[in-house]
């Protein structure tokens, strides 16, 4: 008996021995989803960036044509550059035929489900006039309901107005005084609506108008002081080592626009090289990068496009002008109680250049697998926070509070801002993930399933 209990003693101490240099085992919660998502390699359509047309219009001349406009959506193309020359009204009020014009354009803008850059000039050749200071405001008092009631489907608007193809220069009425540069300005941001952000041809033109030189940050950025909605267009990308005057100060400036487009919008359009080769690949895309350059000309200058599409960086650019926004991973909770509060937790990436400028609504939707029945919840969310190339942890408590018990599919919907537009697909936000997009409901799938009890 003695034998049998030292026998079983050291049985139990070789067990206790060999248990305690068992590595651990992993504890799976099989009450959570684990979800790691697919990005997606197709050109996406999305509101506010990408390669653009540009199609300037004498005054009073026609309209865009919708049946072009709704063509768009087979170039991947969302937005247009519309260019207003204004010649025949230098010295007078705008036309009842010229307001009824830009307000027909925005009306087949809309109805295209496409959205445009705006620019105003009274001359396409700089050795002709320009318009006095005075005629400038007044236009803009003529100008202010158009842009009230359709703010919705402008993106930008750049500066115009000064000098030919209003690139503010050759202007012959001295408007490239400080004063009168801060006058223009100061009107434009006094006739648009706060949401909509305008561009400045160059860097140095916003440093002297708000007498600035440090960029502005996340506290100001975000909001809607008129610091904060004034970014920059270059009509000479990639055209010098100093983009045809666009820089003074090459490395600082650069250095500057870097920093300040996390928060205002950088686009424009290439044009002829002087003096250096036609910009590569590799040369396009990291000036881009660095610049986070949100759109680009389709249509000028044609010799530096061909460079891309010959070196095959052309769809690449496609892909990554502006935001480019996908989910990476989630965990979520297969189960819970009704009335309670759902954690959503999420990763989110940005591989385009550039962040997302115009603030968006977000939604959760929890869709009945039953009936389709929706139920959307909004998400303090905000998408223009998603930089390029940081991941961005979206985590958030939300309220089940009206929901029934039952099976739910989750989704996600990125809508525009305004009400007008936030039930249209064309003007939500598709992240770039492989199945997970609904063109007719621009509603972007999770790929889970919830239960309510």
């Amino acid at each position: 008996m003695k034998n049998q209990l030292i026998l079983l003693f050291f049985i139990v101490l070789l067990i206790s021995c060999s248990s305690n240099n068992e590595p651990d085992k992993e504890v799976v919660d099989d009450t959570v989803s684990e979800i790691t998502y697919q990005a997606s390699t197709d050109v996406i359509s999305n509101p506010e960036r990408g390669f653009m047309h540009s199609w300037s219009v004498a005054s009073e001349g026609a309209p865009i044509n919708l049946v072009t406009l709704q063509s768009l959506k087979n170039e991947n193309v969302t937005i247009i550059l519309r260019l207003y020359n204004l010649a025949s009204f230098k010295n007078s009020d705008l036309s009842a035929a010229q307001l009824a014009l830009i307000s027909t354009d925005f009306q087949n803008l809309r109805t295209a489900g496409i959205k445009c850059i705006l620019r105003f000039a009274y001359n396409e050749n700089q050795n002709d006039t320009d318009a006095p200071l005075n005629i400038i405001q007044r236009h803009l008092d003529q100008l202010k309901p158009l842009f009230t009631d359709n703010a919705d489907i402008i993106a930008f608007v750049q500066a115009g107005f000064i000098g030919a193809w209003g690139e503010w220069y050759y202007t012959t009425n001295g408007l490239t005084t400080l004063a009168n540069k801060k006058d223009v300005v100061d009107k434009l941001l006094e006739v648009l609506p706060k949401e909509v952000k305008i561009q400045l041809r160059t860097p140095l033109y916003k440093q002297q108008v708000f007498n600035y030189s440090t960029a502005i940050d996340a506290s100001v950025g975000y909001g809607t002081s008129d610091i904060a909605r004034v970014g920059f267009h270059n009509d000479c990308f990639l055209a010098s080592v100093d983009d045809y005057g666009t820089y003074q100060n090459v490395t600082a400036e650069k250095s500057y626009i870097s920093k300040e487009a996390f928060y205002v919008p950088t686009g424009g359009e290439t044009c002829p090289p002087s003096g250096i080769p036609t910009a590569s690949c590799a040369t396009a895309g990291g000036e881009m990068a660095l610049l986070k350059w949100t759109y680009l000309n389709l249509d000028y200058y044609g010799p530096v496009l061909q460079v891309w599409r010959t070196n095959s960086c052309f769809k690449d650019f496609q892909k990554r002008l502006g935001y480019r926004i996908a989910l990476k991973s989630s965990t979520l909770k297969k189960e819970m109680n009704a009335n309670g509060s759902f954690e959503l937790n999420i990763t989110i990436s940005n591989t385009g250049y550039a962040p997302v400028y115009n603030t968006k609504k977000t939604f959760l939707i929890f869709r009945s697998t039953a009936n389709a029945t929706i139920y959307k919840k909004e998400l303090s969310f905000d998408i223009r926070k998603v930089l390029p190339g940081v991941d961005y942890e979206l985590k958030e408590s939300v309220s089940t509070a009206g929901i029934p018990a039952g099976s739910y599919d989750l989704l996600l919907k990125i809508e525009d801002a305004s009400a007008s537009l936030s039930d249209r697909s064309e003007y939500a936000i598709q992240l770039a993930n492989k199945d997970a997009w609904e063109t007719t409901t621009g509603l972007n799938k999770l790929s889970h399933k919830l239960i309510i009890n």
